[in-house]
């Protein structure tokens, strides 16, 4: 169904170098540092229900597709937040998706997809209405079978580790299950402290009160709420945590005296905050959250730039994460000063820097990673994490920045059958700018092999120190 030359150049002499270069890093394990699945799929490593259950549902990739064609989420089998109905067949959502399959022409999700079912489910044929059930019935087979339980794909796509994302009161108890059974994979968890850094989450106070609850400090008081995120990420790490990460509508950060910061953190609590002051707090934290990282060496990522559940009756319906989050403009050189003041020289630290605005890899994110020891440059995200996305990164970023101050890829998704399919786009366009770098005579063919290297296995690890 595909072509092995797939994303390679046109040109057959750089094709054949590309085809090379890939070979070298085809089978080399997959490092999945950032993403979204969930540690109890590997805890119970249970089957999953039904091929809609796991292919469309929880993808927000795949559902908003559809969704801006007239497409109901209901008739998608997503959840409502009032448990009220939706559809429940599994093979009646396939056969719909199937029919529209026409709609992801051109698009990385039908790369993805097309992927994931010929590597994954050895499917040879084309998905459309007519194949519809085939397909079910053969995914159906596959995941009934061990080595398609969470565990199993995990194998199966040589993983080396995985980390999920986990709000920061949250117990693990499912990555405790995991470090309990005796299973040899690792998956890893990630701090998310979102809900108790920003001001403007429907549940903020109350989730002071659990982070409190859990770790013994009165988050009524600044310092007790810093020394709360300190207890927290002690726990984290402890379960094997590398990283944090801060999904923040901007970036800007602050730097405060300590006597303004907790003036500030008081008014938050108390509800008497204007939306500047919810900004200015949240820009703080990002600052209190890299000086806790210089003291515990865990990696911060922060991907801001997000216009979260862009559809009120969206959000209403269904909640966040079903593809209303929308990019906008960001600003990095400014609103990053006060951090990168404090702490940018430090060369022990390191801040994963991502974007959902292109126009700012050259003019701003590129420059920044190319001088600062701190920062490091996310690969495309979202939007631009398609095959024209990541050559534009490439193209965009390395004359400033270099390869070294990228971090490779990770797939940031929900969706775990994708993983394999994620990292195998992802690494043929690295070396299909490689392969373009080495006709052009710009690189040496030995030097493009290790580049290929580290971008596919040597980088992530060492940014997120795995």
């Amino acid at each position: 169904m595909l072509n092995d030359d797939r994303f390679f150049p046109a040109d057959a002499k750089t094709r054949e170098i590309a085809r090379h270069l890939f070979k070298s890093i085809r089978k080399l394990p997959l490092i999945s540092p950032h993403g979204h699945t969930e540690p109890r799929w590997f805890a119970e490593n249970l089957p999953f229900p039904d091929p809609a259950q796991l292919l469309i549902v929880p993808d927000h990739y795949v559902t908003r597709m559809l969704v801006s064609q007239g497409l109901e989420l209901t008739g998608l089998g997503v959840p409502r937040r009032d448990g009220g109905p939706v559809e429940t067949d599994g093979r009646k959502i396939w056969r719909l998706f199937a029919e529209n399959y026409y709609l992801f022409r051109g698009t990385p999700s039908r790369v993805w997809l097309d992927t994931t079912f010929q590597d994954l489910f050895g499917l040879t044929e084309p998905l459309t209405a007519l194949t519809a059930d085939a397909y079910y019935d053969r995914i159906a087979e596959c995941l009934a079978k061990p080595e398609f339980f969470p565990r199993g794909m995990f194998e199966q796509f040589n993983l080396e580790v995985i980390a999920t994302t986990d709000a920061a009161t949250d117990d693990l108890k499912w990555h405790k299950m995991i470090l309990k059974s005796g299973w040899k994979g690792r998956v890893v968890p990630t701090y998310r402290p979102d809900a108790v850094v920003d001001p403007d989450k429907a549940d903020f106070v109350a989730d002071l009160g659990k982070l409190a609850d859990l770790t013994g400090c009165d988050t009524g008081k600044w310092a007790g709420y810093l020394d709360a995120h300190r207890k927290r990420r002690e726990f984290f790490i402890s379960m094997g945590a590398t990283a944090t990460d801060h999904g923040h509508p901007s970036a800007l950060t602050a730097d405060l005296p300590a006597g303004e910061a907790a003036a500030l953190f008081d008014k938050v609590r108390a509800g008497k905050a204007d939306a500047a002051d919810h900004e200015l707090f949240r820009a703080q934290m990002l600052t209190e959250m890299a000086r806790m990282s210089v003291d515990d060496g865990l990696t911060m990522q922060i991907h801001p730039g997000s216009r979260r559940n862009h559809s009120p009756a969206m959000f209403a319906l269904h909640g966040p994460d079903k593809g209303f989050d929308i990019p906008g403009p960001t600003d990095y050189v400014s609103a990053l000063k006060p951090l990168l003041d404090k702490f940018g020289m430090e060369k022990d630290l390191r801040i994963i820097l991502f974007t959902l605005d292109e126009t700012v890899y050259g003019r701003e994110l590129a420059p920044l990673a190319g001088v600062y020891p701190a920062l490091r440059l996310g690969p495309p995200w979202w939007f631009f994490d398609s095959p024209e996305g990541m050559m534009r990164f490439r193209e965009i970023a390395t004359e400033t920045a270099g390869f070294y101050n990228t971090v490779g890829f990770n797939d940031d998704t929900r969706a775990l059958p994708s993983i394999g399919a994620r990292h195998d786009v992802a690494r043929r366009i690295d070396c299909a700018f490689l392969a373009r770098l080495v006709a052009e005579h710009r690189l040496r063919e030995d030097e493009a092999y290790e580049v290929a290297s580290d971008l596919a296995y040597n980088l992530p690890k060492l940014a997120y120190r795995l």
